[in-house]
């Protein structure tokens, strides 16, 4: 399989990671465990853009691999900081999303920069960007939801 088969099967892991997330209530779980403000709409959204952006990514693999890895590269960041890390921080409390986050994202993140490796796609800039922009797409929702009850950023109010 070349990289864009394989980004094709991180969106579709990265559907399955939204899903076990819904199901076990990952809401309330970043509510009480990592103090994100987030509502059920926020999660629908996010996860929408991100499965179009696991799209883009899996068409643009061919053109421009380093730009394509930053979809992986955002699974294996969630993986690790929003999944992993936090089941160690909270001493074994469960985080929805880790059974996907391990089963799926880190091997399938794992074998798409493998990939990108073995057809000398991959080299350290590519490395760097893709994991910048990654963190980038990481916090962006993290930091909409912290600044959207701010007064410059009300729209109900004149």
């Amino acid at each position: 399989m070349d990289l864009a088969h394989w980004i094709w099967l991180a969106t579709a892991a990265y559907g399955v990671h939204a899903f076990e997330e819904f199901e076990l209530d990952w809401r309330n779980w970043a509510r009480a465990v990592i103090g994100l403000p987030v509502e059920w709409h926020d999660f629908y959204v996010v996860n929408f853009l991100v499965i179009v952006l696991g799209i883009v990514a899996a068409e643009l693999a061919p053109a421009s691999p380093g730009l394509a890895l930053t979809f992986p590269a955002l699974m294996l960041i969630n993986a690790v900081f929003f999944h992993i890390a936090p089941f160690f921080w909270t001493r074994g409390r469960f985080s929805p999303g880790l059974i996907t986050a391990i089963l799926l994202f880190l091997p399938i993140g794992a074998a798409c920069f493998a990939v990108a490796n073995d057809s000398g796609a991959l080299n350290t800039g590519t490395l760097a960007l893709s994991f910048a922009l990654a963190a980038l797409l990481m916090a962006m929702p993290i930091i909409l939801l912290h600044i959207k009850s701010k007064a410059y950023f009300r729209q109900d109010h004149p």
